[in-house]
């Protein structure tokens, strides 16, 4: 039976030394997810020992349904702290390693020999690639970050939201490929607003955490708060060390950011300081490419000698690099379809239509 959370935080770490004894759990936190809880539990079933959902208040389904899918359901009164529901949650677990999923995610794809991968005795966290489809101009994209996921036993988060696991151990990158929606215009209608006041809580209380100002402005910027998204991106660049992963989205973003607010100066001058750092991203040269290509439309005195030549020259540094899902935030397609496509139309606007056509049908080989 696993321990109270009201007698401990966490259980005692498990007993156990083989390889076939090796106990994992799935461990949820949800509140009326019952639209999407199935696919989460049935997509880690075959995985994990066993399932344990913490419910933070369903009105719905929710709960009756990962029963009947065979989990532990535990309730909980939400005090504004998703760290403190995912420790209570883990507190319910015996098992070695915990499985952290949200509801909207689920398990894609698992490499063979995970239990093998997985020591009784911990000594790592292992961070998962969740690949996040979005909604962008009529079509539907990928990106993806990774995200510590795989627990050892007594390793838990902080963090009123956005929270982040709370352990020195070594980081090891596992190849359990996860999906998730929760970004879909859909899913964002549904629970708009949610997270605004804890963000503002969490701010007040960290103001110059680095990663919580990212996320305020990735919040401005679904909302299309552009400037304010600028405010929060630019105190997050000044308060984020080069080795943390989220910085290749944080600058993606701001550049990104930068030129829908037509700032195109501004954001040449970012990507020229940040040009040294990201010669490996086809996400840094895509954007970099349709900065001046929007440029060239507001400066056609610049356009044929200065700016479309730099985006040519971006767009196929994209295609030699190719898509890179090993960096954090990459856009599956920038190192590819969506490249070609920005070529094809490129070519199409100077009248190259032999090399319009080439990469057009390239745009299509996605």
């Amino acid at each position: 039976m696993a321990a109270s959370p009201l007698n401990s935080q966490f259980p005692h770490s498990p007993t156990g030394s083989s390889a076939a004894q090796i106990t994992l759990a799935l461990v949820v936190i949800a509140r009326n997810e019952a639209h999407c809880i199935a696919r989460c539990l049935q997509s880690a079933a075959g995985m994990v020992d066993k399932i344990i959902l913490l419910d933070t208040g369903s009105t719905d389904d929710t709960m009756a349904i990962a029963r009947d899918l065979g989990a532990q359901v535990h309730s909980f009164v939400w005090i504004d702290d998703f760290a403190a529901a995912r420790n209570v949650a883990l507190a319910y677990s015996d098992a070695h390693w915990n499985l952290v999923l949200d509801a909207d995610e689920w398990i894609v794809a698992v490499p063979h020999g995970l239990r093998e991968a997985l020591p009784a005795a911990g000594g790592f966290v292992g961070t998962l690639p969740v690949a996040s489809s979005f909604d962008l101009a009529g079509t539907v994209e990928t990106s993806t970050n990774w995200i510590s996921r795989l627990l050892p036993a007594g390793v838990g988060y902080a963090g009123r939201i956005h929270e982040q696991v709370d352990s020195t151990l070594p980081r090891k990158r596992l190849e359990i490929r996860v999906g998730h929606d929760g970004y879909r215009k859909q899913q964002l209608d549904s629970k708009a607003g949610r997270n605004d006041a804890l963000l503002a809580m969490a701010l007040e209380e960290s103001p110059d955490d680095g990663y919580l100002l990212y996320q305020a402005g990735k919040e401005l910027e679904i909302k299309r708060d552009f400037e304010s998204a600028l405010h929060y991106y630019s105190l997050s660049m000044q308060n984020t060390p080069g080795y943390q992963s989220y910085r290749h989205d944080l600058v993606i973003r701001t550049i990104y950011t930068l030129k829908k607010l037509q700032l195109h100066e501004l954001a040449i001058s970012v990507i020229e300081s940040e040009y040294d750092n990201w010669q490996h991203s086809p996400d840094f040269f895509f954007v970099t490419g349709d900065v001046h290509l929007d440029y060239a439309a507001t400066r056609p005195d610049l356009a044929l000698e200065r700016l479309l030549p730099i985006a040519e020259t971006s767009w196929l540094q994209c295609l030699r690099l190719g898509d890179c899902p090993d960096l954090d935030g990459t856009v599956m397609g920038r190192g590819s379809f969506l490249a070609a496509h920005n070529l094809s139309v490129l070519y199409s606007e100077i009248g190259d239509t032999k090399r319009s056509e080439e990469y057009r049908a390239l745009s299509r080989s996605r």
